[in-house]
């Protein structure tokens, strides 16, 4: 999903010389396959979307997938990265890098000051550890690698399976089926209660390839729409877009994860950025997809 955003984005502005393969094409987990790509082409610039991602369910179930091919990913393509010359890198993290119960909205200063969530702690853990590889490098070896923390993400090209779909594409899958089965009511996991801040996946790519084009090299930014909702206004406003009128069925009996993630987007703002994507208007489109699809 964000590898399709940034070329869509790139593609937008210009950029034509864009070195892309498939999962099939280059497998990042592979050393030398990967070591090698980045000798052959030496790009002049990075951008590390590759990652295994999944919801709390995902995160929970496979948790030395996720810390292990994490890891691999990201150790192969900034080594290599630096192996072949490149100059600027951005690597792309995730806000659940912030401790638990960090101080809202979080600010980046705020990595490692706290317990994380458990439930995705490994992952949290491997995208800590690719921002201190960043920075390391950086300060080590001069180079520019500089990392993201975006919000939770979503858009064209999502993740919709329902054992490892973040919280936006498993409430889309869900609430369109109540709808075409007629069914009475959607059960969504948890209280209802946690609050997340949601970005549309092509402002994420636009923030991006904006710190590429201002040359930004400082310390990692925090990305997002700076506004966050309950899960419960969530589930409502997808069911406004996909039309269903059914109830709204809360398990508590599931896991809530954090109880609230909000960004601090003040220093992407600084920066002349700002997200411009409303939430109503991103889920359209990423329901126009998800039924482009077939799903």
């Amino acid at each position: 999903m964000v590898g399709s955003a940034l070329v869509r984005q790139l593609e937008r502005r210009g950029y034509s010389n864009l070195l892309v393969r498939t999962r099939q094409e280059l497998d990042l987990l592979d050393q030398r396959a990967t070591y090698a790509f980045l000798r052959e082409h030496r790009p002049d610039f990075v951008f590390i979307a590759a990652a295994k991602v999944g919801g709390i369910l995902a995160n929970d179930t496979y948790r030395a997938d996720f810390i292990h091919e994490n890891l691999q990913t990201m150790l192969n393509l900034v080594h290599g990265s630096h192996l072949a010359g490149v100059e600027r890198l951005l690597f792309l993290g995730s806000s659940c890098i912030y401790p638990r119960e960090a101080p809202q909205p979080i600010r980046e200063e705020s990595m490692l000051t706290g317990p994380l969530e458990p439930t995705n702690a490994p992952y949290a853990v491997a995208k800590i550890a690719g921002i201190t590889m960043c920075e390391s490098y950086s300060r080590q070896h001069g180079r520019q690698y500089t990392s993201v923390m975006p919000c939770n993400l979503y858009g064209p090209g999502d993740n919709y399976d329902p054992e490892g779909s973040h919280v936006i594409p498993a409430i889309i899958r869900k609430v369109h089926h109540a709808k075409v089965r007629n069914e009475p009511s959607v059960t969504v996991w948890g209280t209802g209660t946690p609050r997340r801040e949601f970005l549309f996946v092509d402002d994420l790519a636009d923030g991006c390839i904006r710190l590429m084009e201002l040359g930004y090299h400082g310390p990692l930014v925090n990305l997002g729409s700076g506004t966050d909702v309950t899960i419960r206004e969530l589930v409502e406003t997808v069911m406004e877009v996909v039309g269903y009128t059914g109830s709204i069925a809360l398990d508590a009996s599931k896991p809530d994860g954090t109880p609230r993630k909000l960004l601090d987007v003040s220093r992407m703002h600084a920066l002349g950025w700002r997200a411009t994507t409303s939430l109503r208007d991103g889920l359209r489109v990423a329901y126009d997809d998800f039924l482009a699809r077939n799903l």
